[in-house]
């Protein structure tokens, strides 16, 4: 009867070490897994600012093109009254 306490003993304890050593695995993945995440947020973050700067240009050039225009556009209407 000594052994079969011997053999519930040992077999719990192998059980229990297995849960904590998948339990570990887990807790390992999950922690890659945010930080891989995280990561992944750092790039978008970074693409978004880039975006965003050019955005900020594109729309500098084109008010620039826009302000041109019009004082190209008023130059010709001065030009069409003086010719009146």
């Amino acid at each position: 009867m000594g052994e079969d306490w011997a053999a519930v003993v040992g077999a719990g304890g192998v059980f229990l070490l297995l849960i904590v050593v998948v339990r570990q695995f887990a807790a390992t993945w999950r922690a890659r897994m945010m930080a891989a995440r995280e990561e992944q947020y750092r790039q978008m973050a970074v693409k978004y600012q880039t975006l965003l700067e050019d955005n900020v240009e594109i729309q500098r050039r084109t008010v620039e093109e826009l302000a041109q225009s019009r004082a190209a556009l008023s130059s010709m209407e001065r030009m069409m009254r003086e010719v009146e």
